[in-house]
């Protein structure tokens, strides 16, 4: 029982950062501390599944943790820094939500999360965690980030953010389908990530530029 209390604690406290890390991506102007703080948070939930399951490992759980600290916390990012560096930009100047008001809009949204899963009728190893309320606070900073947000690197960041909450979803499900669900989400991932670059890279060539303001220019 002290075991399982514990393994809550310290499950509790990977949800709580992972928050935190929400309402310092809002915050971040320069581009390097957001894509810092993106890969921080994903390293974070990447270390998660190896909690949840501790007493029964198996090498599909540890799978998934390793493809997430891999994939989210050092070879997205390093991408990420490569195209801000390609592009030579280093800071939002001017984002369609400024950044006091994006916080602000993060921290609402994470008091509502942490009520509305209080109200909802979860499974009792489940009502005690974090997950649900971490999850939908982590999907309502990556629509900020991706609606309020003017550089197509900081857009990136902010579907990143989306996907983790989607993670963390995927983590309620992890002991019937631990390796098809976050293989999924990884899937989804690297697909998404794939196109964005595309996209990075064709906005770079046209406008010298990764403000997606400029794509308003464009005609038939």
């Amino acid at each position: 029982m002290e075991g399982r209390r514990g393994v809550i604690a310290m499950l509790n406290l990977l949800v709580g950062v992972a928050m935190g890390l929400n309402l310092l991506a809002l915050g971040c102007s320069r581009l390097p501390s957001l894509i810092r703080t993106v890969a921080t948070q994903g390293m974070v939930l990447g270390l998660m599944p190896l909690l949840l399951e501790i007493h029964r490992l198996d090498w599909r759980i540890t799978l998934v943790a390793v493809a997430t600290v891999a994939g989210k916390g050092l070879v997205i990012p390093g991408l990420l820094r490569r195209a801000m560096r390609a592009a030579n930009i280093e800071r939002e100047v001017q984002p369609f939500i400024g950044l006091m008001p994006s916080v602000l809009l993060g921290a609402g949204g994470t008091i509502l999360a942490v009520a509305l899963a209080g109200a909802l009728p979860l499974l009792p190893e489940h009502a005690e965690l974090l997950l649900v309320p971490g999850a939908l606070a982590s999907v309502l900073t990556g629509f900020i980030l991706l609606i309020g947000r003017s550089k197509a690197i900081s857009q990136v960041c902010g579907y990143l953010v989306l996907e983790n909450g989607i993670y963390l979803f995927g983590l309620l499900l992890i002991k019937a389908t631990p390796l098809l669900v976050e293989a999924g989400v990884l899937l989804d991932l690297t697909v998404g990530i794939f196109v964005l670059g595309i996209i990075i890279d064709r906005i770079q060539r046209a406008f010298d530029s990764l403000d997606t303001r400029k794509l308003t220019s464009l005609h038939e």
